[in-house]
């Protein structure tokens, strides 16, 4: 299973937001460029906008570029928004939703947790984290997990659960109610460039 291995705090400074909603990635250190002094290149160009605003959303989510680039063809068959449909299928992958719900601090933390088979789905176990999550699914963490899912918990004080989610803190458990709206994602970015980008 691929997955990127390397330095996280770098893609944070190569794209210049925090896409991890911890102190390491949101420290205003961390937020200029690659290098010493921090590289001052040339302006942008319209590519170089609009690839740096999908790298964002890829690196966000912790997607490779195959997999992001399934995700658009979805989203560009089926009706609506493309923009918007890429964001609710993003978002309603497993492991961003045990981190919607609090249960891990990152992306990468959460995904740990899908693949070494702790988190259950509507009570049986799944290890993908990429599979889709529907309305009424209940998701809920093996017991040997519970101690770590409630340390951070407790590390992410100010933590808000999306109005998409319904979460029990006491049993550990999370249902999705509905399909997320588009300013029920608390990752900002712009949709329109990353669509573009791939015209």
């Amino acid at each position: 299973m691929a997955r990127y291995t390397g330095p996280k705090v770098k893609l944070s400074r190569r794209v210049g937001v925090p896409i991890a909603d911890i102190p390491k990635h949101t420290a205003k250190r961390q937020l200029t460029t690659p290098g010493m002094h921090g590289f001052r290149g040339r302006r942008p160009k319209a590519y170089g906008i609009r690839k740096d605003e999908k790298q964002k959303l890829r690196y966000h989510y912790g997607v490779l570029e195959r997999q992001f680039r399934r995700y658009m063809r979805e989203a560009s068959a089926s009706k609506g928004n493309t923009g918007e449909v890429l964001m609710q299928l993003l978002e309603r992958r497993l492991d961003n939703v045990v981190r919607r719900a609090g249960f891990a601090r990152t992306i990468w933390a959460s995904r740990q947790l899908v693949v070494h088979g702790h988190v259950l789905l509507n009570g049986r176990k799944c290890d993908r984290p990429s599979i889709s999550i529907s309305p009424t699914d209940v998701i809920t963490l093996r017991e040997g997990v519970h101690k770590l899912s409630r340390d951070a918990m407790e590390s992410m004080a100010g933590h808000s659960v999306p109005g998409w989610l319904e979460v029990n803190p006491a049993e550990l458990s999370a249902k999705v109610l509905t399909v997320p709206t588009s300013d029920q994602i608390p990752f900002d970015v712009n949709t329109n460039l990353i669509v573009e980008f791939y015209r």
